[in-house]
């Protein structure tokens, strides 16, 4: 194995969230780094952590890589996805064996949904003002 990194950009919503693998020895544990902090710091809840970690169960590779994360913009959630499509990447990068498993499981598809635009004499983007007859 060599120890280039590998890395890619994943987005969702407003965020933006670029990884970088870098395989690791036997024995050695793969630690994560979101933003100079541990995933546990930055990710409170559980779910959140298994959002992040869900390419590596797909890929039987969990504890294989240290992380490297840098991510902007959006919210937690959004940033939780764009980070996991971002370390897909970089495992489909690393080995292109894991591109069927990962397309299966929908984490190589980037989710495009995006907050609609506020439009001019509403109060949103689809809520109106109360009509009133008289």
């Amino acid at each position: 194995m060599s120890t280039t990194p590998y890395n890619a950009t994943g987005r969702r919503k407003e965020a933006v969230a670029h990884a970088w693998l870098t395989p690791v020895e036997e024995g050695k544990s793969g630690k994560i780094i979101i933003n100079r902090r541990s995933m546990e710091e930055y990710l409170p809840t559980d779910a959140l952590q298994n959002v992040i970690l869900q390419p590596f169960y797909t890929t039987n590779t969990i504890k294989k890589f240290d992380v490297l994360i840098v991510s902007k913009g959006g919210g937690i959630h959004g940033q939780t996805g764009a980070m996991s499509l971002a370390i897909a990447r970089a495992l489909v990068m690393q080995n292109e064996e894991y591109r069927a498993a990962l397309r299966e499981q929908g984490l190589l598809t980037r989710d495009s949904r995006m907050k609609e635009r506020k439009k001019a004499g509403r109060p949103g983007a689809r809520k109106r003002f109360q009509f009133s007859k008289r």
